[in-house]
């Protein structure tokens, strides 16, 4: 029964305390809707979810991936600066690739396109089907085979490990 009003009991937690501290006020009322808030965004968000939700296998890889894109973030932003304020935009070699991808957990493509698309200089176009690869926009494209090799060895393999199951990857029980 608590499962079913209370699916995420630390996001309503969470929400309640955020609506309290936004209202920056403890009085009754705005406990009783911070409650109300709390249980109700899990519950009318749960349809959100069509596939469930994801499990992660390797919350410890997942926080060095995010930590390791956020230094990616900061780098390329620097990058893309430098480019946009001091390039000759002549020279600026913006490109289109194709980047094969064997990752097909639906919650690992998503936080991949996130990762991304966080990134300065870098938007993931689409997926093409016919041989699951990604179509990457580079602002300033220098090397084609180093963005592959980057996005396969230092994003999709972690979240291959992070969200596939070993049936999934084709590895052996």
């Amino acid at each position: 029964m608590m499962t079913r009003w209370l699916p995420f009991p630390l996001v309503s937690l969470g929400l309640c305390i955020l609506w309290l501290l936004l209202n920056q006020s403890i009085e009754p009322a705005h406990v009783l809707l911070g409650a109300l808030v709390g249980i109700a965004a899990p519950l009318l968000g749960r349809r959100l979810q069509p596939l469930g939700y994801p499990r992660l296998r390797a919350p410890l890889q997942l926080a060095r991936l995010l930590a390791m894109a956020s230094v990616e973030v900061v780098r390329s932003c620097f990058n893309v600066s430098r480019i946009i304020l001091f390039a000759d935009y002549a020279k600026v070699n913006s490109q289109f690739i194709r980047v094969p991808l064997t990752i097909r957990d639906p919650y690992g493509l998503a936080v991949l396109s996130c990762l991304i698309n966080m990134t300065p200089g870098t938007v993931w176009v689409e997926i093409l089907p016919e041989g699951h690869e990604l179509v990457l926009h580079v602002f300033d494209l220098q090397d084609a085979q180093w963005w592959i090799d980057t996005i396969q060895t230092r994003y999709e393999r972690p979240l291959i490990n992070i969200f596939e199951t070993e049936a999934a990857r084709g590895d052996p029980a």
